[in-house]
């Protein structure tokens, strides 16, 4: 925001400039651009990003903060919202949910924050939902899929609660996810015995639990569980007790640096066999991770891929054009969809506003997010009564050389 000197400031200045305060900064200066093209005075409205910009998830976190910033950028050029320019603010969460939380505060007291896109991890997100709702704070994950992030602790009862009502997500859940996965795994690849891993985190314990409870139901069997330790590299005692298991897959709940390391230390221990993961082990690492061939490993991510979408293929060429260092990768998609979400909920606020954003902007826009609706890079963009979003098409990736290849499309069939 501009600080403009305390002296020049009459009364009626100063409630003028307290209410821009509450819902965005104004560029002054007639005739000042900022890329809109209309030429005059402009509201910035700051759209947060919150994601792992260093570390082994990195890949995914600067994905993640691209996509954002394109979905800006274009939201600019294209002069979206009239008397509106938009710009954003990337922190890094490191995966942890402490820094998460950290960072919910920096965005939340920000008050030309209208909306934030991330975090990527489940747990991150739980540190943060309780911050962003007191401040009324929009939050829309592209990557987040613990179901009881939208539907309460004891969705797994039949009792759905939505906790936050200021969080959005347009990744669909591991109730979908899990279940996608071993209906594949029993179904199609004629997996009937299953070794379940986990990497104790919210995301991985959630994923796996509802991948078993699934692969049980259509008449598979639970050849034994065990649970890993984020950023340690030997596991060769849990692939022993694959191999001795008799198993004739394992399914892993996490992300795609123990992933590698654990289906090469299982195939080094003898079990040729597949091993499959959600969306957090869908990532180039994984395979890069192991020593050992990976051919046949498996991997469900949400939505169809993005390269083969008719609706994606401006985005891809428009990042490819942008020139960023990193890659979209998985949530790429997502995210565009998430921050495009974001800047249609304020355009409908200012729309309903005269032209202006009124000083409870924060308030209006999560109530704008619930009735967004439009179709996007990853789809049909919309939400349901919790939050989640509407769209339920996953995809099976299967490694191929030193390649993911998808193998199977389809929308999600209770």
């Amino acid at each position: 925001m501009r600080h403009r000197s305390l002296a020049i400031l009459t009364a009626a200045l100063t409630t003028g400039a307290l209410a821009l305060t509450a819902c965005g900064s104004r560029d002054a200066g007639a005739g000042k651009d900022n890329g809109s093209g209309d030429g005059g005075a402009k509201t910035t409205v700051t759209i947060g990003v919150d994601a792992p910009l260093t570390g082994s998830l990195s890949p995914f976190g600067q994905g993640i903060k691209n996509s954002v910033d394109l979905a800006v950028r274009t939201a600019n050029k294209d002069n979206e919202v009239k008397g509106v320019t938009f710009r954003t603010t990337a922190l890094d969460d490191q995966a942890v949910p402490g820094t998460g939380q950290q960072n919910a505060a920096k965005l939340a007291a920000d008050k030309d924050v209208l909306g934030v896109v991330g975090p990527m991890n489940s747990g991150v997100a739980q540190s943060m939902q309780g911050v962003f709702e007191k401040a009324g704070l929009t939050l829309v994950s592209p990557a987040n899929t613990n179901p009881a992030l939208t539907q309460g602790d004891n969705w797994a009862k039949g009792e759905k609660n939505r906790p936050f009502k200021t969080y959005f997500r347009t990744a669909t859940t591991d109730i979908i996810q899990g279940r996608f996965a071993a209906q594949h795994l029993y179904k199609e690849a004629k997996k009937k015995k299953a070794f379940v891993v986990d990497d104790k985190q919210t995301y991985g314990v959630g994923l796996a639990t509802i991948f078993a409870e699934e692969f049980k139901r259509l008449g598979g069997e639970i050849a034994g569980t065990d649970h890993l330790t984020v950023k340690e590299t030997d596991f060769s005692g849990i692939a022993n007790k694959i191999k001795n298991s008799g198993a004739d897959a394992v399914y892993f709940g996490g992300q795609f640096p123990e992933a590698g390391l654990l289906s090469d230390q299982v195939k080094k221990a003898g079990a040729r066999i597949p091993l499959m993961g959600g969306d957090g082990i869908y990532n180039p690492g994984f395979i890069t991770a192991s020593g050992e061939p990976n051919d046949g490993d498996l991997a469900t991510s949400v939505g169809y891929p993005v390269e083969e979408l008719d609706s994606a293929k401006k985005f891809v060429q428009g990042y490819k054009d942008a020139g960023y260092k990193d890659a979209y990768a998985t949530y790429g998609g997502y995210s565009y969809d998430a921050a495009w979400a974001i800047v249609q909920a304020v355009k409908k606020t200012v729309e309903d506003n005269n032209g202006k954003l009124p000083a409870d902007a924060r308030d209006k826009v999560r109530d704008a997010m619930a009735k967004v609706s439009f179709d996007g890079v990853t789809g049909k963009v919309s939400f349901d009564q919790y939050g989640d979003t509407t769209n339920k098409q996953l995809t099976v990736y299967q490694v191929v050389g030193e390649t993911w290849k998808s193998l199977k499309s389809a929308t999600f069939q209770d």
